[in-house]
């Protein structure tokens, strides 16, 4: 017996389709996103998959931010990692932690390009450099440390085509 699947019904599928991590689904803005060939890329999804986290297919996204508001490009990673273990255990679609995890967004997308465009241009961060943004982002110094030993299994500052803190 021969089944026959129509074009219709394999449309109306593909729009019943459930995304795998909820919040990752809100549509794309209109924002440049780095090219496949920056190696920024490759260690990120590099660092994202080391730590099975669901943030991956974002990461251009994380690079994107980071050079509108003109952040070392591992900053925004490495913050997600210690608040919510990469994109693993969070609420709100709050993968920083932001606002001591009671800010809501309507997606993991919105809350990446808030908080970058907080660390970058806010008065409370604006012309600081990492270890001033990450002393107000949250004061203890174990903190402090944490981060940025996170950002250096990422890769080097470097890497960084323009504008990147130390």
């Amino acid at each position: 017996m021969k089944r026959i699947v129509s074009t219709e019904m394999v449309m109306l599928a593909g729009l019943l389709a459930v995304p795998a991590v909820a919040g990752l689904e809100h549509q794309r803005e209109e924002k440049p996103i780095p090219p496949i060939a920056d190696p920024r890329l490759f260690h990120l999804h590099t660092f994202f998959a080391q730590h099975n986290s669901p943030l991956a297919e974002l990461a251009p996204e994380f690079l994107a931010a980071a050079d509108e508001n003109d952040l070392d490009w591992r900053l925004l990673p490495s913050i997600s990692l210690v608040e919510s273990s990469g994109g693993k255990f969070y609420r709100n679609n709050n993968v920083f932690g932001w606002d001591s995890c009671n800010r809501r967004f309507p997606s993991v997308r919105a809350s990446i390009r808030l908080v970058a465009t907080q660390l970058g241009n806010s008065r409370l961060y604006r012309d600081k450099d990492v270890n001033e943004i990450l002393s107000i982002y949250n004061p203890r110094p174990e903190y402090s440390i944490r981060v940025k030993a996170v950002m250096r299994t990422i890769g080097a500052a470097e890497l960084a085509p323009q504008g990147a803190l130390n």
